[in-house]
This record gives C-alpha cells, sequence and structure tokens, in this order.
C-alpha cells in the first residue's frame, strides 16, 4: 500500500498536508492508479533541507522522500502507533517519527498528525482518523503488502 503526503500549506509554525492512498484502477476505459483522499496532517515548520536549512528538534518537518511504515509500540505514548523507517542517515537523524494523534503544532513533537483540517493550523477529530489509518495499514499488512509513506 502506497500513502502519499502532499504538503500544501508551509507556513511559519506549521505544515499543512493532504494523505491519500494510492489505488488501483481498473475499470471498461482504464488501467491504472489513483490517490484517493483520506485525511489531512499537521506537521512541524517546513524547512528547505535541500538548501541548506537544519533541523530543529522536534519542530521541524521530516525531508521529502519515501518511508516504510510500520505499526510498533510506543512506549511514550503507551499504544501502537504507526513509526516510519528511512535508510541509516534518516533513523539516526529523525528517530521515532510516528504518526498519532493530536490537534495542533505543538502536539506534533517533531511527528505527523492526522485529522481533518478545519480550524486554521490544526487538525480535528485526529483519534478518529489515526485509528481508520491504522486499520488500513493493519489491512495491507495483512494482505501480505508493504507500506510505504511517499512525502512530497
Amino acid at each position: 500500500m502506497e500513502l502519499i503526503l502532499t504538503r500544501i500549506a508551509k507556513r511559519k509554525a506549521y505544515t499543512i498536508g493532504r494523505l491519500c492512498i494510492r489505488e488501483e484502477v481498473v475499470d471498461e476505459y482504464s488501467t491504472g492508479t489513483a490517490d484517493r483522499y483520506l485525511c489531512d496532517t499537521l506537521e512541524p515548520t517546513w524547512r528547505d533541507y535541500a538548501h541548506g536549512a537544519y533541523k530543529v528538534k522536534g519542530k521541524s518537518a521530516i525531508p521529502e522522500g519515501r518511508y516504510a511504515v510500520v505499526i510498533s509500540w510506543s512506549p511514550k505514548f503507551q499504544s501502537w502507533l504507526p513509526i516510519l523507517l528511512g535508510g541509516p542517515d534518516f533513523n539516526r537523524q529523525w528517530q521515532g517519527v510516528r504518526i498519532h494523534a493530536g490537534n495542533t503544532p505543538q502536539d506534533t513533537q517533531g511527528c505527523i498528525l492526522v485529522g481533518k483540517n478545519r480550524v486554521v493550523g490544526q487538525v480535528l477529530d485526529s483519534r478518529l482518523w489515526l485509528h481508520r489509518l491504522k486499520q488500513k495499514i493493519a489491512e495491507a499488512k495483512d494482505r501480505g503488502e508493504a507500506v510505504w509513506l511517499t512525502v512530497r
């Protein structure tokens, strides 16, 4: 399963994105893929790492890229949560980036929050959308599929 996070609002204190699930489409007219909107995301401040920006712990959105996603136990949140895995450099510098519930930029702690962006700079109904996302990930894993998140 491929998740696509497209950042649509890069503000000084937060980053809003749209999370979609890429699906195979086969009908009488065509065959291909389509990105189906799932929910919105909230991250810390986006920084232009490609042009010399640097990470600020807990206050920086992760770099664009493609990351493996697994669900593992979070001792911090005392819950099973999705976690992003990258190469050795990502895992060392961005260790512990999870997708979790929260509403404001202060709740992100350097991670990705899911919900509906109905209030400027926030996401709402986060626990509901986290539950739905975890369900989709578990279903993909049950089918033997790897789960990936592409951030752009």
